[in-house]
C-alpha cells in the first residue's frame, strides 16, 4: 500500500493544534498552540475566549504544520478533524477549517471522535501495538475504560458516574490553593508529601464493577481541608495532594487491571491528559509488570490534546473508507 498522509486538526478545548501524520504512526509535524496562560486567571477554560483564540490561530498553526512536514496540500490524502466531544464553539472552528481545506484541495474529509484520538495516540510511539487491548482514557472530561476490539472499534465497559478523574484533580487543586491546570500542580506537589498521611475513600459502584466515581473523594478532601481550617489546624498541602493522588491512582489501577483479567487480554494502554501523571504511569508500569501484562503509554505531549493523535485515528478511519460530507457539524456530546 502506498504511503498515506493525513492533515489533522484538533480544537476541542483550549489547544489549537495541527499535524501531518504518515500511515497513522509516523508524525511528520505536530504543532500545538496552548491557551493555558489565557485561562489561568479564570481558574478554568472560558469557552468564548477559547473559540476566539482558535479563530486567530488556526490558519497559522495549520500552515506551520505543513511547513514543518515539508508538505503542501497536493501531498495530503485526507483532512481529519475532531468533531466531538468538546466545546461547541471551539469544535466549530476546527471543523470549519477542515471542511474549507478539503473542499479547496478536493480531498476527503474525515471526522474523528476526540476519545478515539486519545486511544490512537498509543499507536504513534508503539509501532507494534495492535488491537485487541484494554485502554483507560482519563482526562478532564472523561474517565472511560474501553475494550479496543479493532482500530476505531470500541466497547466501553466502565465510565465515571460523576466527576472525571482530571476534573477531580482540578477541583482539589483549587481547594488547596494551587493553580490551573490542577493536574500538573498536584503531581508536582505530591512528590513532596506522604501518600499515606491521610486516608481518603475509594468509591466502588455496585451496579458496574468497572465504573468510577470521584465526587465522594473530592468531597472528602474538601471536608478534610475545611475541618482543619475550622479547628485552626495547619493543612499540609503536600500530604493532601499525595494522599488524594494515591486514592485516584489506586482506583484507576484496580479497575483497569480487573478488566484486563476478566476479558482475557494481555495488553493494557493508558491515554488522556491524566495519563501524563507520573504517579499513575509508575503505578501502572509496576502493576502490569507484576501481572505479566504488556503496558503502553504515550509520551506526555501525546497525552494532552494534540493533532497527531487525531491524525493516527483519522488514518484508520480513512483506510476503512469513512468519509464525511461538507455538512459535518460539531457534536459537543458525541458518544464513542
Amino acid at each position: 500500500m502506498d504511503d498515506r498522509y493525513i492533515l489533522a486538526i484538533e480544537s476541542s478545548c483550549d489547544e489549537t493544534a495541527a499535524a501531518v501524520v504518515r500511515n497513522g504512526r509516523e508524525v511528520l509535524s505536530n504543532v500545538i498552540y496552548s491557551q493555558i496562560a489565557l485561562h489561568k486567571v479564570y481558574g478554568g477554560v472560558v469557552p468564548e475566549i477559547a473559540s476566539r483564540k482558535h479563530i486567530e490561530k488556526i490558519n497559522q498553526v495549520i500552515g506551520q504544520a505543513l511547513d514543518e512536514a515539508q508538505a503542501g496540500l497536493r501531498d495530503i490524502d485526507a483532512v481529519a478533524v475532531t468533531y466531538g466531544p468538546g466545546l461547541v464553539g471551539a469544535l466549530l472552528v476546527g471543523v470549519s477549517a477542515a471542511k474549507a481545506i478539503a473542499f479547496a484541495a478536493g480531498i476527503p474529509l474525515v471526522g474523528v471522535h476526540h476519545i478515539s484520538g486519545h486511544i490512537s495516540a498509543n499507536y504513534i510511539e508503539h509501532r507494534g501495538l495492535e488491537p485487541p487491548f484494554v485502554c483507560l482514557v482519563a482526562s478532564g472530561g472523561h474517565s472511560h475504560l474501553v475494550i479496543v476490539r479493532d482500530y476505531n472499534e470500541y466497547e466501553i465497559v466502565g465510565r465515571t458516574r460523576d466527576d472525571a478523574a482530571g476534573e477531580a484533580f482540578d477541583k482539589v487543586a483549587r481547594a488547596i490553593g494551587l493553580g490551573y491546570p490542577g493536574g500538573p500542580e498536584i503531581d508536582r506537589l505530591a512528590k513532596e508529601g506522604n501518600p499515606d498521611a491521610i486516608f481518603f475513600p475509594r468509591a466502588r459502584v455496585g451496579e458496574n464493577e468497572y465504573d468510577f466515581s470521584f465526587s465522594g473523594l473530592k468531597s472528602a478532601v474538601l471536608n478534610y481541608v475545611n475541618g482543619c481550617r475550622m479547628k485552626g489546624e495547619p493543612v499540609c498541602r503536600a500530604d493532601v495532594a499525595a494522599s488524594f493522588q494515591k486514592a485516584v491512582v489506586d482506583v484507576l489501577v484496580e479497575h483497569s487491571l480487573h478488566a484486563v483479567k476478566e476479558y482475557g487480554l494481555d495488553k493494557f494502554a493508558l491515554a488522556g491528559g491524566v495519563a501524563a501523571n507520573s504517579a499513575l504511569r509508575k503505578a501502572f508500569e509496576e502493576t502490569c509488570a507484576e501481572e505479566g501484562v504488556e503496558f503502553y503509554c504515550p509520551s506526555p505531549v501525546y497525552c494532552t490534546d494534540n493533532a497527531a493523535m487525531i491524525g493516527a485515528a483519522g488514518y484508520y478511519e480513512y483506510i476503512r473508507g469513512v468519509r464525511h460530507g461538507y455538512d459535518l457539524n460539531a457534536v459537543p456530546n458525541l458518544q464513542l
